[in-house]
């Protein structure tokens, strides 16, 4: 059986925001994807984001493994979706990132993971970033809502994309 991708809802961010959602998720489908591509007006080369699943920030887990330029890191953070492009990331020059959640409807926790890039032409340690992540949410409830924001006093700068797809 080859699987499908169909696209339930796209953002194109067209002045700076603090978070975006989306909504009224459609539970007809086996998985999800969330594909995007967001600068924060932030200062730094490359700020996390974080997810939020039905509105809730509590109940999540998480580990990633980050090469930052010349170095490898690893360690724990909770809701950490990937890295947004920063102030001082190459101008004009957007992360990337990859969210897949599996069974986002079954009555079991939800796991995720998550594949982000975040460049910068630059040769200073830590100005680009590599990050691949595996959270989880223990809750039982299907995932109906997803949201995705900044930390306090970051923005997601204007013409960042977010695009959500099911699986089939």
């Amino acid at each position: 059986m080859a699987l499908q991708l169909f696209k339930i809802s796209d953002v194109l961010v067209e002045s700076p925001v603090t978070s975006i959602t989306f909504s009224s998720i459609p539970q007809g489908y086996t998985d999800l994807i969330i594909k995007t591509s967001i600068r924060s007006t932030y200062a730094s080369a490359s700020p996390g984001f974080y997810l939020s699943f039905n509105g809730s920030t509590s109940t999540f887990t998480g580990k990633y493994i980050q090469g930052n330029s010349s170095t490898v890191i690893s360690g724990s953070e909770n809701r950490y979706g990937g890295q947004a492009a920063g102030g001082e990331a190459t101008v004009n020059t957007f992360s990337n990132d990859e969210i897949y959640i599996p069974n986002y409807t079954s009555s079991n926790y939800k796991s995720y993971s998550s594949d982000s890039v975040s460049e910068n032409n630059a040769s200073a340690a830590g100005s680009a970033f590599i990050t691949l992540i595996a959270g989880l949410w223990s809750t039982t409830s299907a995932i109906t809502s997803i949201t995705i924001d900044l930390p306090t006093n970051r923005i997601i700068n204007t013409n960042s994309t977010f695009t959500l797809y099911g699986i089939l």
